[in-house]
């Protein structure tokens, strides 16, 4: 059967057949990751994420696709979870963009709205790496957009693309060097190539396989996207401009804007320029070692709102906790009249959100690895705060970019302190200061984040060879600042051992977060070992019922 034409009711079906794939085959992209650690999401999130997007679409099918692509940008936008469901709303966001006053599209205008859906996407990620769901976007839409010079069937053009789609994913490792290290491909781009596999089932008319099982060949392994392992391989050093800056100018009539000319002048301050405007503001993202000049500059086309400046000599990457929970919004009672501050924060295990509570969060998200909160449940959360200006502490590394999307949707001031790990949050929350302006506790907390080190223990869900390390199995491994530094098979040797790697004559304080499945006696033993070698720190105990994570430090 050949189609010419794409209407909307069609492409409805693609969408929601796609996202029925993705569904079907989650648990095959999150069963293995770079790292050996339960934390495999990918799946997770991009279902979660297509999800929220086919059910916007079932509630506005009609002939008109662009008005189809407009329901299902919508959906996903509010529905994104995680970094891999961000980077899968941004690629459909540009492609809905691109054939919004479209009736039907032809092979040409489907190929260049997935064109345009690779730009958006590229633009959304701070720092984008090869070897990732990007380059499979990036590779397969080329490949549409030289076929659609001479093709005209939409069939044909899909199938094409599911090819090369695949094509590149089998090339992933050799652009990332932590893929081919451990012998498996980006499970972002295989989730995008499920989904387009769904897209292609619909154009044929075809019935999909069953879903698909884990399989032991290493040429078949996925692993979950992990920015931490990538990081890893960047030295300190190399980094030319250390100071990630990220503002908004709100324009105020002070000077014509001119995006082209915006850019131009900024590109001297430094690299990793992006800027995006509509009518009202102009978006900033630089690299640059002089974040005050390049400020002082936005300025002179109007208000700075929403700034942002991250030491990027100073951060680390870190593997963070996994929660089965659905994240769940937990408030207390708010009044009536609006607070000036109000402080929502993301924790996994019913004893750190208790903590959080205690030192001044207002509302408390229970979310991990593998159930990020979306975009729309972080922008609930803000509404709960009450309050006119609101901090948000993401806690967790792939929940960063979906609290800046929510930053920018909700009707509050609200900024993201870009917290990794749960310490880290507890350590930007005891920095608050409810008297400073927005901006100033934006500086003060982000600072806070420098001033502890987290250390974690977990358990090998596989055997691999990491960092010089063989794992097995079953193994207890104890993380320091996101570098997996010692493995045991016994859970409190594994959590001395880290402790011995991680505590110095700098160290004076250790807090320990205690998992929900640990016993009393292997509390007694690591609190013994502390007392009889580090006398002069003073420890902290906190029932703090994590999942997975037998013990979380945190050392001031």
């Amino acid at each position: 059967m050949s189609i010419t034409v794409l209407d909307g009711k069609r492409f409805a079906e693609m969408i929601i057949q796609g996202a029925n794939h993705l569904s079907a085959n989650a648990k095959m992209v999150d069963a293995l990751n770079v790292f050996p650690v339960p934390d495999g999401d990918t799946g997770t999130n991009m279902n979660l994420s297509i999800t929220s997007g086919a059910k916007e679409v079932k509630n506005n099918i009609q002939d008109h696709i662009g008005k189809v692509g407009t329901a299902l940008s919508r959906g996903l936008l509010m529905g994104a979870r995680g970094n891999s469901g961000v980077i899968l709303s941004q690629l459909f966001r540009g492609f809905s963009k691109a054939i919004e006053q479209q009736q039907v599209v032809t092979t040409k205008e489907f190929a260049q709205a997935l064109e345009a859906g690779v730009a958006t996407a590229y633009k959304a990620v701070m720092k984008p790496v090869e070897g990732t769901i990007l380059t499979v976007a990036k590779d397969s839409a080329r490949k549409a957009v030289q076929l659609a010079n001479t093709e005209s069937d939409l069939v044909i053009l899909m199938d094409e693309v599911v090819k090369e789609a695949n094509a590149s994913l089998i090339r992933t490792p050799d652009l990332l060097p932590v893929l081919k290290e451990v012998g498996v491909v980006d499970s972002g781009g295989q989730g995008l190539v499920i989904i387009y596999e769904g897209f292609l089932a619909v154009l044929k008319g075809e019935e999909l396989p069953a879903a698909r099982s884990v399989v032991d060949s290493m040429e078949d392994l996925v692993n979950a996207e992990h920015h931490k392992s990538v990081q890893g391989h960047i030295n300190t050093e190399d980094i030319e401009f250390g100071y990630c800056t990220e503002f908004m100018v709100k324009f105020e009539g002070k000077r014509p804007f001119s995006e082209d000319q915006f850019r131009n002048d900024l590109s001297r301050y430094g690299d990793s320029l992006l800027v995006i405007s509509d009518e009202q503001v102009a978006k900033i993202h630089v690299h640059t070692e002089r974040p005050g000049e390049v400020l002082t500059y936005g300025q002179t086309y109007g208000s700075l709102v929403s700034m942002k400046i991250d030491n990027m000599r100073q951060q680390h990457s870190d593997i963070v906790g996994e929660s089965s929970r659905i994240a769940k919004p937990v408030t207390e009672p708010v009044a009536k009249e609006k607070k000036d501050y109000g402080i929502v924060t993301v924790s996994m295990g019913s004893g750190i959100g208790s903590l959080f509570k205690s030192i001044g969060a207002n509302v408390v998200i229970e979310g991990g690895q593998t159930m990020n909160p979306s975009t729309e449940d972080l922008v609930k959360a803000v509404k709960e705060a009450n309050a006119h200006k609101v901090i948000l502490l993401p806690n967790n590394k792939n929940i960063i970019m979906a609290a800046e999307q929510a930053a920018e949707l909700a009707e509050e001031e609200v900024i993201v302190v870009p917290s990794k790990t749960v310490p880290q949050g507890m350590s930007a929350l005891l920095a608050f200061n409810p008297n400073a302006e927005l901006t100033e506790n934006k500086a003060g907390m982000t600072e806070a984040l420098n001033h502890v080190r987290t250390g974690q223990l977990t358990y090998a869900v596989r055997d691999t060879n990491i960092d010089g390390l063989e794992i097995e199995k079953g193994d207890f491994m104890g993380i320091a600042e996101g570098k997996i530094v010692v493995k045991d098979k016994n859970q409190v040797q594994a959590a001395q051992a880290l402790l011995e790697s991680m505590l110095d004559d700098d160290a004076e304080i250790l807090t320990i977060l205690v998992g929900e499945e640990v016993i009393q006696q292997d509390v007694d033993a690591l609190t013994k070992f502390l007392a009889e070698n580090y006398e002069d720190i003073e420890i902290e105990i906190h029932a703090g019922g994590q999942p997975l994570y037998p013990f979380i430090f945190a050392i001031e």
